[in-house]
């Protein structure tokens, strides 16, 4: 176990956790990060859901981020694995003991593919009920959205979606049956604003990402740069708007350099300015 400083996301949050130990390996904080979370007792189509939604959001570079719980959360994190990507899993407890014991298992998998465990509780401290609250932040502030399957009138899972909407993240919510209690709480969260999805695709289009296919079969409409290739890149990859500085250090571009480019892929409506930065 190690701590490690806060990610840029992380900072960003209100109340961010003082301290963030990590065991494994945290994915590149340029790629996006997505959580996705549900009930402990899900339906079998609630985990066949959670498990297709992360295998096809890891197999476009996606960091799927979840809570290590029964349900909904350990077919996210066996979703990623599945899809060949990276998932990192939030404790509410010390590092020191995975909880729940079922999924240690689990645990060992995600670390054995890159992934990570981490917490803002030190060695030692158990899994207190509070926490669970507590860790869900960290969840939603991990992630550039949050993706709810299977949430009940009082659930986890709405507490993450709530932190997500107030630290200004996106919420996407897949509907179900109205008359099934696993759905009451998703349904609400639709009715509050939250985006209804029903598919993989939707949430990459919704967030400004290409799909794989789309990647494979993308051809640029100009003679494009190789600085210029690398910029769009990691517009792409990042999944949000860039600001100048961002693009300078992923890129690993002189300033000159990445004004001049950006103001050309500007004029050319290849990707466009906004208040938080540049996106394709």
């Amino acid at each position: 176990m190690k701590t490690q400083p806060l990610s840029p996301s992380l900072k960003e949050i209100p109340n961010p956790p003082k301290n963030f130990y990590v065991e494994g390996i945290l994915p590149d904080f340029s790629r996006p990060w997505l959580a996705i979370v549900g009930t402990r007792k899900a339906t079998s189509e609630g985990l066949r859901l959670a498990k297709n939604f992360a295998k096809e959001l890891a197999q476009n570079n996606c960091v799927i981020v979840s809570g290590l719980a029964l349900g909904i959360d350990s077919a996210a994190h066996q979703g990623a694995l599945d899809g060949g990507g990276q998932t990192v899993a939030v404790l509410a407890n010390g590092l020191d003991n995975i909880y729940p014991a079922q999924n240690e298992n689990l645990a060992k998998k995600i670390l054995e593919t890159g992934g990570a465990i981490v917490s803002e509780y030190p060695d030692g401290t158990p899994s207190l009920p509070h926490q669970f609250l507590e860790r869900n932040r960290i969840i939603s502030g991990l992630s550039i959205a949050t993706v709810v399957i299977e949430a009940p009138q009082k659930s986890g899972a709405l507490a993450t979606a709530g932190f997500a909407a107030s630290q200004g993240r996106e919420v996407f919510v897949i509907p179900g049956p109205i008359s099934h209690s696993n759905y009451r709480g998703s349904h609400a969260l639709i009715r509050d604003g939250a985006r209804l999805v029903t598919s993989p695709e939707e949430v990459l289009e919704d967030l400004g990402l290409q799909t794989k296919e789309l990647k494979n079969n993308a051809t640029l409409p100009f003679g494009g740069s190789d600085e210029q290739k690398k910029i769009i890149y990691h517009i792409e990859s990042a999944g949000r708007p860039l600001a100048v500085d961002e693009i300078i250090i992923l890129a690993k571009l002189e300033p000159r350099v990445v004004n001049r480019e950006l103001a050309l892929l500007t004029i050319q409506s290849i990707i466009k300015e906004t208040e938080k930065g540049y996106t394709i």
